[in-house]
């Protein structure tokens, strides 16, 4: 007579497991050509710079963002529309060149080294937070342009949501 509710009470256990195992976030998508930021609906590919998107629950496609400081921007924004199941940025380590920064070359932004504070100018003319696979690659980014290397949560909220002075003079890495 114990076996039945033991084997009941496994069961249970095992259904509740199955349960609580995390989906599996969903993968990138490549970039491309039809690509519209989700701020200024422009298309994406005809700015530099390194790009990001946003996977939502319930959304067929993400939420391409032209920069990364756009990006973050979203992320710290109290009035999104659905819960974030992934976030990915383009390694620029990998890039091409500024002008070029790719279409498939993403990584997830909870794992990136980004370089907040250079003096550099995102597709849309802001100053840029750089995202790097990999802290070396950010340090060297750093030790031609300067700013400081933070993880995704560490990047200040003044680094993204304060205003932007057009009037500052950006440059475009080669």
């Amino acid at each position: 007579m114990r076996i039945i509710p033991a084997l009941l009470m496994a069961a249970i256990a095992v259904a509740g497991c199955k349960e609580e195992e995390a989906k599996a976030p969903p993968a990138p998508v490549e970039l491309t050509e039809e690509a519209l930021s989700f701020f200024c609906q422009m298309n994406i590919a005809e700015h530099g710079g390194p790009k990001g998107q946003i996977h939502l629950e319930g959304y067929p496609v993400p939420l391409f963002f032209a920069q990364v400081r756009d990006m973050v921007a979203y992320l710290k924004s109290p009035e999104r529309d659905a819960e974030i199941l992934a976030v990915y940025v383009s390694d620029m380590s990998v890039a091409a060149s500024w002008e070029q920064p790719g279409s498939d070359n993403w990584i997830a932004a909870d794992g990136a080294s980004f370089v907040v504070g250079a003096p550099v100018a995102g597709g849309m003319g802001a100053p840029e937070i750089v995202p790097f696979a990999s802290p070396e690659g950010a340090a060297q980014f750093l030790s031609t342009y300067g700013g400081e290397v933070l993880p995704l949560s560490e990047i200040p909220d003044e680094a993204v949501l304060g205003p932007v002075d057009f009037q500052i003079a950006l440059e475009t890495p080669s």
